[in-house]
C-alpha cells in the first residue's frame, strides 16, 4: 500500500514564509518607538574638554555642525569648556540638572600613556556620565576619545573613521526626539486610564450613594405609616370630641 501524502510546493512554502515575516515585521513596527533626526525646537548642551585641544576642537566643531544640519537654531546650543575629560561629568550634570536642554553632547579626548593613570580616568568618565544621564532622566552623547595612539584619535575626528563628535551629535539629536515620543505615549495611555476609570465610576453607584439613599429612605415615612397616624389621629379628636 503506497503512504500517499499531500505536500506543500516549494513556491507557495516561501510565499507563506514570507508573509509570515512581512506579518511579523509589521507587529515589529507598529510596536516600535524610534527618534529621528530633527533638532528643530531643542536646545543642546555641549561638554568639551581643553586638554588634548588639537583633537577636541575637531569633535566640537564637527558635533556643533552636525547639529545645524539636522536643524538647531544656533541660539539652542550651549558649549561649556572644561579643562579634561575628568571634568565633563561634572559638568554635564550641572547643565542636565538646569532642564534646560534635552540633550548633552560630552566631547573630549584620552590617550594612553605610561602609568595606569589612562585607566582611571577612562573609567570614571564613562561611569560619570552615564550615572549623570541615568539621574537627571537627561540624555547623554558620548563622545569622548579613547585612544592608545594620537593617529588612532586623529582618525576618529576626521579622518578614516569618521568624526565621532558627528556622530554623538546625531546620537544627541535621536535620543531627545525618542525621550519625546516615549513622554507622549506615556501621556497618553495616563489619558486612556485615567477615562476609562471615569467612565466606570459614573456608570456604577458608589458605595457611599448607595448607603447615603437607604438612609434617605428609612428617613422617609412609608404610606402605610403615613395613612396609620392619620387614623389614630382620627379616633383620638373622635373619642376628645365624645367626652
Amino acid at each position: 500500500m503506497k503512504d500517499i501524502s499531500l505536500q506543500r510546493h516549494p513556491a507557495a512554502s516561501a510565499r507563506a514564509s514570507s508573509d509570515t515575516e512581512k506579518t511579523t515585521e509589521e507587529r515589529i513596527r507598529k510596536k516600535t518607538l524610534t527618534g529621528n533626526l530633527n533638532a528643530a525646537g531643542f536646545r543642546f548642551g555641549i561638554v568639551v574638554s581643553r586638554f588634548n585641544e588639537f583633537i577636541t576642537e575637531r569633535l566640537l566643531r564637527s558635533a556643533y555642525d552636525g547639529l545645524l544640519r539636522s536643524g538647531a537654531g544656533e541660539k539652542d546650543i550651549q558649549i561649556v569648556r572644561v579643562p579634561g575629560s575628568f571634568e565633563i561629568p561634572s559638568a554635564a550634570r550641572t547643565l542636565a540638572e538646569t532642564k534646560k536642554y534635552d540633550a548633552v553632547i560630552c566631547l573630549g579626548c584620552l590617550l594612553r600613556g605610561d602609568t595606569a593613570h589612562y585607566d582611571v580616568i577612562v573609567n570614571e568618565v564613562t561611569r560619570g556620565i552615564g550615572q549623570s544621564a541615568q539621574e537627571t532622566g537627561v540624555p547623554h552623547a558620548f563622545g569622548v576619545l579613547t585612544c592608545d595612539t594620537l593617529e588612532q584619535a586623529i582618525d576618529r575626528a576626521g579622518l578614516k573613521m569618521g568624526n565621532k563628535g558627528f556622530e554623538a551629535a546625531l546620537a544627541a539629536v535621536e535620543m531627545a526626539n525618542l525621550k519625546k515620543a516615549i513622554t507622549r505615549k506615556k501621556a497618553r495611555s495616563s489619558q486612556q486610564s485615567a477615562a476609562l476609570t471615569n467612565k466606570a465610576v459614573s456608570s456604577q453607584p458608589s458605595a457611599i450613594s448607595q448607603s447615603m439613599a437607604k438612609k434617605a429612605s428609612s428617613r422617609q415615612p412609608s404610606a402605610f405609616s403615613k395613612s396609620t397616624r392619620e387614623n389614630r389621629s382620627a379616633r383620638s379628636k373622635k373619642r376628645k370630641s365624645k367626652s
